[in-house]
């Protein structure tokens, strides 16, 4: 059996690709930080689907935690799998929000910094000695970062570090080819999730009237919903896309056309 896991696996985007996975037969090891009641029903829910979970927290903004948790997923394999490897790595925890660039303060860059980009760099990096010649990683990025993305004004910190994180992502499916592991991102764009942003608000069910302005200004006329990402992630992950690297793929249906 294959095994991946979701880093930011306990709501919305993450929760979606763990259960995309399990459908999928992979066995799943998921994290989470400030929502261990969500990662609860992550585990529910692959194993609603036949699979198998465990999930561990995880603070993808402290390094030094980083040690100890390589040690959990070597130690789940042997228990829960009979591996002494991994298969797929999906770096999907971070937090959104805004600020205008004369409010944002060192302490939120850093936050963002921490981990958006430097948490899921130097995670891939103390994982990769568990992680299977041949296997995938996938990075979820935002359609912020993208060139033919929306320059919306109070992004300058986030987005800055989402477009690190692509660049990170095309270098090291360089690095990595040599082992037969491919690195590709997915840029989401407005997606229905839990995620909360830097001041702990909770994403749309704080701000309803802004789901029918987002879904008009979307091709395909609604808002996407975290399985749709999930989808998209899986398929990277996935033997169909063997040919596939360093490639960041926007999934936003049609975001801003």
């Amino acid at each position: 059996m294959r095994v991946g896991i979701v880093v930011g696996g306990s709501s919305g985007i993450g929760q979606a690709t763990a259960v995309q996975l399990a459908r999928r037969g992979v066995g799943v090891i998921v994290t989470y930080s400030g929502n261990p009641s969500g990662a609860r029903d992550t585990v529910a829910l692959v194993e609603k689907e036949g699979g198998t979970a465990v999930a561990f927290r995880l603070d993808v903004g402290r390094t030094e935690e980083f040690p100890a948790f390589r040690e959990q997923v070597a130690a789940a394999l042997r228990d829960n799998w009979q591996r002494d490897s991994f298969d797929y790595l999906v770096n999907s925890a971070g937090f959104g929000g805004m600020a205008m660039f004369a409010d944002v303060t060192e302490e939120l860059f850093d936050r963002f910094l921490r981990v958006l980009l430097k948490g899921p760099y130097f995670l891939t990096q103390a994982l990769l000695p568990l992680l299977t010649d041949g296997g995938a990683i996938v990075n979820v990025s935002s359609n912020s970062a993208l060139p033919s993305g929306a320059a919306d004004a109070g992004y300058t910190a986030y987005a800055a570090m989402k477009g690190g994180l692509n660049v990170w992502t095309r270098v090291l499916a360089k690095e990595l080819a040599v082992r037969g592991i491919r690195v590709n991102a997915v840029s989401p764009g407005p997606t229905r999730t839990r995620l909360a942003d830097a001041d702990g608000v909770v994403g749309f069910d704080a701000y309803p009237e802004m789901i029918p302005i987002l879904a008009g200004q979307t091709a395909l006329g609604r808002l996407g919903e975290p399985d749709d990402v999930g989808a998209a992630i899986v398929a990277l992950l996935g033997d169909e896309s063997r040919w596939i690297t360093a490639q960041n793929v926007e999934v936003s249906g049609g975001f801003g056309l």
